[in-house]
């Protein structure tokens, strides 16, 4: 997997605008993989562009890439791609696949062991989205940076 990070001057208010994109094809490594780079990138955007970003943030960002690549990875034949994105005050995980079915959350079943990922994302993002595709589906979930994104910045180095 080659990550390929881009990034651009934002046209409003001074912010940037930042962009990693992957590609991510193989077995069950690849989204161990794509959190250690959500986390990498998370870090290059507090330490080279100054924006907050919480442990908070870290850890959630980290959690919703690993449930939808691995989703992605077990549903959908074919390559999935990540990208990471910085808008304004939050960072968008936004994972494509080639499987057009949209994903349902299931009710909330306490003896169900498994299938809890898309409920997980839903109750730890401030915005979640499913697009149907050309080919395929783009589902994106949105997490704010800091952890008080109408207050204080609260974000540190992450560890």
């Amino acid at each position: 997997m080659e990550p390929v990070l881009v990034g651009k001057e934002g046209t409003t208010s001074g912010d940037q605008d930042l962009q990693i994109t992957l590609a991510l094809e193989g077995d069950g490594g690849v989204i161990a993989e794509s959190r250690q780079v959500a986390a990498g990138f998370l870090a290059r955007v507090q330490s080279d562009h100054g924006l907050p970003v919480s442990q908070r943030a870290m850890d959630l960002t980290q959690l919703v890439v690993s449930e939808l690549v691995t989703n992605a990875r077990k549903y959908a034949p074919g390559p999935v791609l990540l990208d990471l994105r910085i808008v304004g005050d939050v960072v968008e995980v936004v994972v494509w696949d080639s499987d057009p079915t949209l994903p349902i959350a299931r009710a909330a079943d306490a003896g169900r062991v498994g299938q809890h990922g898309l409920e997980i994302v839903m109750a730890v993002a401030q915005g979640f989205e499913v697009q149907r595709e050309l080919v395929g589906k783009r589902i994106t979930a949105r997490i704010a940076l800091a952890d008080d994104p109408g207050g204080a910045v609260s974000g540190r180095p992450p560890l």
